[in-house]
């Protein structure tokens, strides 16, 4: 194996001849090119004016700036640890310590940076903010994988850094961000459009899995249907969301007009039914091709020993079929629910509501603060559902793997 063999295992800087975690080094080197170059946070006249960026330095007070080198250089020096359960256990900590120690440090500067400032100037968050928050939040993730760490481990930090961000906002001490007033100014109506929004997933989730499961079982049964069944549904898919939503303007509007109980249930060109619509319409190719895949991928030793047992077709499907494809399906599922939280946010261009009423109201406004108050929260739920039913699959994976190893 030769020096330039990228198989061969990385040597340190520091010329000790162990691995070393490139990972972490990197985004090291990358919050610390952010933190000397970008601005912590920006300074306004208004919302709707740029803001000039301030240093870390500048804006923090100096026991924030130094815990957060000093943690910084910890994260990094952990990487250059032998590599061990008790390295990458440490290195989660560390990183998660990093996590909300920036996010504090963020609401620490506002606070300062604000009180000098005229009334209606607004303090934002920086890029170097938000490049070091990533590089943080990527360092938590890299470490949890490295330790095995298993799906409850997992929910426990999410939930440690969930509960500190709140404890955080509930002190009050993000109340100088811009963000932080957006919110305020528009809480009633944020409450509102965020349950718009999760209405909007979970109502075209549901008809999608309802209408793909039973196309994924006839392309999985019929395989002279299948291809004429994913050529519909890939057309479907290569179809713009916007070009969708405005393609089915006409014809609900005509229905609406046809039939004027379904205009008084809300049922028109725009709004609420056609986003479901269009929803529905998008996941319905993930929903049938996993299905398609988990079935097809059952051992027929095991259909054959079913029906050894004396099952009908039909038992077959619910006792053994179905339930070894879950994983399958599980993750077409997820691949929906994170598709359709996204989509979602695109539909408040046809009054659907949702999340997406703030970015596109922040757009207009060139309000960047607004942009994020929509923005944000949506990337929060695509991450925490994508989660969820990620740990959910890898739940019934080990659970089928159970099963077939027991006598």
């Amino acid at each position: 194996m030769t020096a330039l063999d990228p198989a061969a295992p990385a040597i340190s800087p520091l010329g000790l001849g162990r691995e070393f975690n490139r990972v972490v080094l990197a985004l090291a080197i990358t919050a610390t090119a952010a933190a000397m170059l970008g601005g912590f946070v920006t300074l306004a006249p208004n919302r709707l004016v740029s803001g000039q960026p301030i240093m870390l330095w500048h804006a923090a007070p100096l026991r924030d700036s130094a815990a957060i080198a000093a943690l910084g250089l910890l994260l990094a020096a952990l990487a250059f640890a032998p590599a061990g359960r008790w390295v990458h256990h440490a290195a989660a900590a560390t990183a998660m310590a990093l996590i909300l120690l920036i996010l504090a440090t963020a609401g620490d500067s506002a606070g300062l940076v604000a009180a000098d400032a005229p009334a209606r100037a607004r303090v934002s968050l920086g890029a170097a903010f938000w490049v070091m928050l990533a590089a943080a939040s990527l360092a938590l993730v890299d470490a949890l994988q490295r330790a095995k760490a298993g799906a409850g481990v997992q929910l426990l930090v999410m939930t440690a850094l969930a509960a500190g961000v709140v404890g955080m906002a509930e002190t009050g001490m993000f109340d100088a961000l811009s963000l932080a007033r957006e919110y305020r100014n528009r809480q009633g109506v944020f409450a509102a459009a965020f349950t718009r929004h999760i209405a909007l997933v979970v109502g075209s989730v549901g008809p999608a899995v309802l209408i793909g499961v039973p196309l994924g079982l006839v392309a999985a049964r019929r395989p002279r249907w299948q291809g004429p069944i994913f050529i519909v549904l890939n057309l479907l898919q290569t179809i713009p969301s916007i070009a969708l939503f405005g393609l089915l303007i006409v014809p609900l509007s005509a229905v609406a007009g046809a039939f004027p109980a379904l205009g008084a249930m809300g049922i028109g060109g725009i709004g609420v039914a056609p986003a479901i619509v269009a929803l529905v319409l998008y996941a319905l190719l993930p929903v049938a091709r996993n299905t398609a895949a988990g079935i097809a991928g059952v051992e027929p030793a095991v259909i054959d020993a079913a029906t050894g047992m004396g099952m009908t077709r039909h038992q077959i499907l619910w006792r053994v079929e179905l339930p070894l494809a879950l994983p399958v399906l599980l993750a077409g599922l997820r691949i929906v629910t994170v598709q359709a939280i996204g989509l979602a946010v695109v539909a408040a261009l046809i009054g659907a509501g949702g999340l997406g009423s703030f970015v596109f109201e922040g757009l207009g406004q060139y309000a960047t603060d607004l942009v994020l108050l929509g923005a944000l929260p949506a990337i929060i739920l695509a991450l925490a559902a994508d989660f969820l039913l990620q740990a959910l699959s890898g739940l019934m994976d080990r659970r089928t793997a159970r099963r077939m190893v027991s006598p």
